[in-house]
């Protein structure tokens, strides 16, 4: 019972304070780390580039993986009202729904200013050129990130929770870093080759289930099953492609892909069930955790 009551803690400690700043926050310390050994490797001939990404992928995530261990079993050892804050401190800054719910708002009240300032609002949440898109496409883009990042930064971690417990959530939490760090095409191509199909694989599962979370079954599997794949990312279009359908809007990227293609463009009402949808799932994705962390301590 002390995981589940460590994870509900952790959500409380989430819901009410978000995140820390960026100097005390693990993740930012460990980008820190990770940021100048990538930059030392991604310029080498492919070959050698590949197998240095693979191998600091490796190390870097063993070691998250292993200090989470350490925590863990520390946690273990030491009474439950002792045991529980130092696990949900611990687990905390491996999921960010707070913040991530936070700056998807501030893009529609950026749009009230003025596009422009919502276009500067919702860079901060993306890599695509701003500077070309309406307001509609800023809503589409800050919904996207929503239901992306729904997955990313709440059911994966969650996910990988359960499986492996901190050890195992830390370990997505480095992947995924690493993978918005590294996995990109042009310099990055070989040294982040490893990283962005580690995290393909360790997304894979959980982009379906928070999918499954915002889902509506008017829909249709069929439906869902088809559009999904439209997306670059083997996961990203998941999460997005059920947002889409749930709320009734078009969701897409110029010139790349469109899901839900038929229906309207998403207005400042559709952005606002965005939101609302998406904080039904997280706490439907937090309840089935507890449930489960539960049902998983009973039976072994």
């Amino acid at each position: 019972m002390v995981a589940a009551a460590a994870l509900a803690l952790a959500w409380l400690i989430d819901s009410r304070f978000g995140e820390p700043r960026s100097a005390w926050h693990p993740v930012a310390w460990f980008g820190r780390i990770a940021a100048p050994l990538g930059r030392r490797v991604h310029s080498w001939a492919a070959p050698a580039a590949f197998a240095a990404g693979a191998v600091l992928w490796c190390s870097l995530v063993a070691a998250v993986a292993g200090a989470a261990f350490a925590v863990e079993q520390a946690a273990g050892a030491a009474p439950a009202w002792i045991a529980i804050p130092l696990l949900a401190a611990a687990l905390k800054p491996t999921f960010a729904w707070r913040m991530l719910n936070d700056e998807v708002r501030a893009v529609e009240a950026a749009l009230g200013q003025g596009l422009e300032q919502g276009q500067a609002r919702v860079a901060r949440l993306c890599s695509r050129d701003v500077t070309q898109l309406d307001a509609a496409a800023v809503r589409e883009t800050a919904i996207e990130t929503l239901a992306e990042n729904f997955n990313d930064s709440l059911v994966a971690p969650l996910f990988w929770f359960l499986v492996a417990g901190l050890p195992g959530a830390w370990a997505w939490r480095a992947a995924n870093t690493l993978d918005a760090m590294w996995g990109y095409r042009g310099p990055w191509e070989w040294a982040g080759k490893w990283a962005a199909r580690a995290d393909d694989v360790m997304g894979y599962v959980p982009a379906r289930l928070a999918a499954l979370l915002l889902w509506r079954p008017s829909v249709g599997v069929a439906r869902l099953t088809r559009e999904a794949p439209l997306t670059p990312s083997p996961n990203g279009g998941w999460p997005m492609a059920a947002m889409a359908f749930r709320i009734g809007v078009r969701l897409g990227k110029p010139g790349a892909y469109a899901l839900n293609a038929q229906a309207p463009a998403p207005d400042a009402a559709a952005l606002t069930n965005a939101l609302t949808v998406g904080e039904g799932a997280a706490r439907g994705a937090i309840a089935a955790a507890l449930l489960l962390v539960v049902l998983k301590v009973n039976l072994w």
